[in-house]
């Protein structure tokens, strides 16, 4: 018998900033739903991330006087360490 399988995804996230109480509400909520569907014995796929491009990015990496590359790089973690 093959198991049900489920779904469940985060907005995607703009890392021009470092993470809020929003973006660690959401993440934890939707992890407790994650968690949830694996112990009612679904296969869980759980899907995050962030979007580094934009022109909020060149603007916050211009004020910072960093490249947006190492701006995305350097929150992209920020918000990778939050998830953990």
């Amino acid at each position: 018998m093959s198991r049900q399988t489920f779904y469940i995804t985060t907005a995607i996230a703009y890392p021009n900033g470092v993470p809020h109480i929003g973006h660690a509400y959401e993440a934890i909520a939707t992890d407790a739903l994650a968690r949830f569907q694996r112990l009612d014995g679904k296969d869980v796929f759980f899907l995050t991330g962030t979007d580094e491009h934009g022109q909020k990015m060149i603007q916050t990496a211009q004020k910072e006087n960093m490249t947006p590359m190492d701006l995305a790089t350097r929150n992209a973690a920020r918000f990778k360490e939050m998830d953990q």
